[in-house]
């Protein structure tokens, strides 16, 4: 929608249609359409398929000319502008052929086979029987533009089933009177890790032999096509070897009556005459003929033993790793499944921690028949609270609780070498709202890619099942950085139930526990990691702060899990002017204990807005930062729903914000408004029972319903209690109260 919306070309409608998606794709639209009248959403009330939802968009277009676009596709930059140019100098055809370009993961671009082809007709207009080279380009309909009227008028309309954009394609080029071409890119075709229709085997893919059939039909309806009738026979044959050929199309016990049905089909529309192409592919089509399956895959296998080899030593070689590699743990992947077993971990193996310490909880209440195990490092046994069975990382239990659970959740990834057994669940929570730009996209940022294999990335990523998100703006990202099979589930996030399940005697508790004396406000400092820096650098002059805040105010300092301690800061504590919360062991609690966040770019902004108290957001290197690690959004843009509150980029300005008020005024009040109605969407004290129902007792509704923003309660603020335990004053000589 965006490559859309930004061409340089303005004069255009988009129809886009929700074919009934499951996801948030029609809110999308509907935002979208909220903002740009030339946005006209469409949403279709049953799922259709692709070529419906074609159909119904054909017919609602009101423009001159008519493009197709996939859903995970987009247009290059200039590519609408370079469309009108040479639809003004070719006359405007019935077709306009396009270039492309197809675009992976890894940000590899590759040039489409065509483009020579393309170039070669510049500004001349023909029909597909005096160029019929131009029925070799790769058969689709988003690599054209369309006249409405021819496409309208001659009541083009889609096949049911895949593999219909080449019935589309032929009969549209044969009918054409005008056909041009650009030799411009202006599509970029997107290749999918995973989750592509087309490359997901099964029996859809037969459908094949309809959509030709179709095709030979139209083309003895149509003498006047004969001339190309042996060309496109020829396409037809080389697709369904093309389509065999490929396991995730057609999958083993298949494939011999795809070949049998492939056979029938070649001698069926077979031409007169037709000479066999040159090579290997001419032996395929020969055997075809023949329709002798056992002779194509003796010859197909010959061909690929060597690479198969070479694939599969590759494939265990990485499966299993070096240090799995392993007598024992071979031996426990050998072993069932322990229905009842789940592993959890967090940080690394930090320990009992964030949202799978939530759900570990809320599953021994609702789930007591599974076992939780926690995965911890050495150096962390000793944090373990009392009563939670735990095993230490590459220890012989560790294999065995690795091999045979059948749940396993964490907020980061397991290593490389863990094998993900089939029957096993993999649930991954994350541990934060990403305002930087992850996964992929980090490519983009040598800081944040420093040393990073994305392939190996991928790999952990291609093993969860479900992926917890607290909001959409994650649930989008997570899906487009880690292009990966999992499923989403908008649940919440559960460390977060503790914000809305606290009372006011457990905040001021917290409080007394922290050494926060009565009557304090106390401010949260939070700042995050530095990708381009080395080891903490304190961004505050903490010292001068406290002097500036006054004696009213008291600063707890949390630095990054990522830094060990720091001298600087343990000289402040001594000397009382802080206190040093970084190696406090539960976050939540200092969430509580606070009247106020100050924080840069730390995902804690997103946690602690469930709480509904004053965020001041505090970024002195905005530039250098966003330019060495990416954001998603501006949260210096001072736009509802970017910025949760007051902002300041340099130690005066943030001193001000406090001194004047701004940090808790009414501007900054709307500001979080905005932000918690983006960012807080699923967090409601009930995000645990609704993970612990979907994975342990398999319930496939949301349950508890998520509360609307407006019905939920959080913890009450310090300020507030304090205020309602200042003892009743005298009411007078009288007994009087003014009123």
């Amino acid at each position: 929608m965006d490559s859309i919306l930004s061409q340089s070309f303005e004069d255009f409608e988009i129809v886009a249609i929700d074919d009934h998606s499951p996801d948030a794709c029609g809110r999308i639209l509907d935002e979208y359409a909220a903002l740009d009248s030339r946005v006209i959403p469409v949403h279709l009330e049953e799922n259709q398929g692709i070529g419906k939802a074609r159909d119904a968009g054909a017919l609602k277009s009101r423009g001159e000319y008519i493009l197709f676009l996939d859903s995970d596709d987009t247009l290059s930059d200039g590519a609408l502008q370079a469309i009108a140019d040479r639809l003004e100098a070719t006359g405007d055809p019935d077709i306009l052929l396009l270039n492309h370009v197809r675009t992976y993961w890894n940000n590899r671009v590759q040039a489409s086979a065509a483009g020579e082809l393309l170039a070669s007709a510049g500004t001349d207009v023909f029909t597909a029987l005096e160029r019929p080279d131009f029925l070799t380009m790769f058969a689709v309909v988003w690599n054209r533009a369309y006249r409405r009227e021819f496409y309208v008028g001659n009541n083009f309309i889609f096949t049911d089933g895949i593999y219909e954009d080449a019935l589309m394609v032929y009969k549209t080029m044969l009918t054409a009177e005008t056909i041009a071409a650009t030799d411009h890119v202006c599509v970029e075709y997107r290749q999918r890790r995973q989750g592509n229709s087309m490359r997901t085997p099964g029996r859809k893919h037969f459908g094949i032999f309809q959509q030709y059939a179709r095709l030979f039909e139209f083309l003895d309806q149509h003498p006047e096509t004969e001339p190309v009738r042996a060309l496109l026979f020829e396409r037809a044959a080389s697709h369904y070897l093309f389509t065999l050929a490929r396991e995730d199309r057609i999958v083993p016990k298949d494939r011999a009556e795809f070949f049998k049905l492939a056979a029938a089909s070649y001698k069926r529309y077979k031409p007169k005459g037709f000479v066999l192409p040159e090579g290997s592919q001419g032996v395929r089509f020969q055997l075809l003929e023949r329709g002798s399956y056992t002779a194509y895959a003796a010859v197909t296998a010959a061909g690929n033993t060597r690479r198969q080899v070479i694939q599969r030593a590759t494939k265990v070689k990485t499966k299993l790793g070096k240090t799995a590699y392993n007598r024992l743990y071979r031996l426990h992947l050998r072993r069932p499944v322990d229905e009842n077993l789940a592993v959890y971990a967090a940080y690394w193996n930090r320990g009992v921690a964030c949202n799978p310490a939530a759900i570990y909880h809320k599953a021994k209440e609702l789930a007591p028949n599974v076992h939780g195990v926690w995965i911890v490092r050495r150096d962390m046994v000793d944090n373990v609270p009392a009563g939670v069975d735990y095993v230490v990382a590459n220890s012989p239990r560790y294999w065995e609780v690795m091999a045979r659970a059948k749940y396993l959740v964490n907020n980061v990834n397991f290593p490389n070498n863990i094998v993900k057994r089939p029957e096993q669940v993999f649930l991954q929570t994350h541990h934060g709202t990403p305002l930087k730009q992850m996964g992929i996209d980090q490519q983009k940022y040598p800081a944040a890619a420093k040393n990073m294999s994305f392939a190996k990335m991928l790999e952990r990523a291609d093993k969860w099942d479900l992926s917890l998100t607290s909001n959409q703006h994650s649930t989008e990202n997570w899906e487009r950085v880690y292009p990966c099979a999992f499923e989403a589930i908008e649940f919440g996030y559960p460390r977060n139930d503790v914000f809305f399940r606290t009372d006011g005697d457990d905040v001021l508790r917290i409080r007394r526990e922290l050494g926060i004396e009565d009557g304090k406000k106390a401010i949260l400092y939070c700042p995050t990691v530095r990708d381009y820096q080395k080891g903490y650098v304190p961004r505050i002059d903490l010292e001068r702060f406290c002097s500036e805040l006054g004696p009213d105010f008291v600063v707890l300092v949390r630095t990054h899990y990522f830094y060990g301690a720091d001298p600087r800061l343990e000289a402040l504590q001594e000397r009382g002017l802080i206190k040093d919360v970084s190696t406090y062991p539960v976050v939540e609690d200092l969430c509580l204990a606070a009247d106020a966040l100050i924080t840069d770019y730390s995902s804690i902004m997103f946690d602690y807005a469930c709480l509904d108290r004053p965020i001041v957001t505090y970024a002195d290197d905005w530039e250098v930062y966003r330019k060495a690690r990416g954001v998603y959004f501006d949260i210096l843009s001072g736009q509802p729903g970017e910025t949760p509150g007051a902002t300041a980029t340099d130690e005066d300005q943030l001193i001000e914000v406090f001194r004047s008020g701004a940090w808790n005024g009414s501007k900054a009040a709307e500001l979080r408004a905005a932000f918690r109605e983006r960012f807080v969407q699923f967090d409601d004290g009930n995000a645990a029972e609704r993970v612990v129902r979907r994975l342990f007792l398999g319930q496939r509704e949301t349950t508890p319903a998520v509360l609307p923003l407006d019905d939920r309660t959080p913890a009450p603020a310090p300020g507030t209690l304090a205020q309602a335990r200042i003892p009743r004053q005298p009411t007078g000589e009288h007994g009087l109260i003014d009123a």
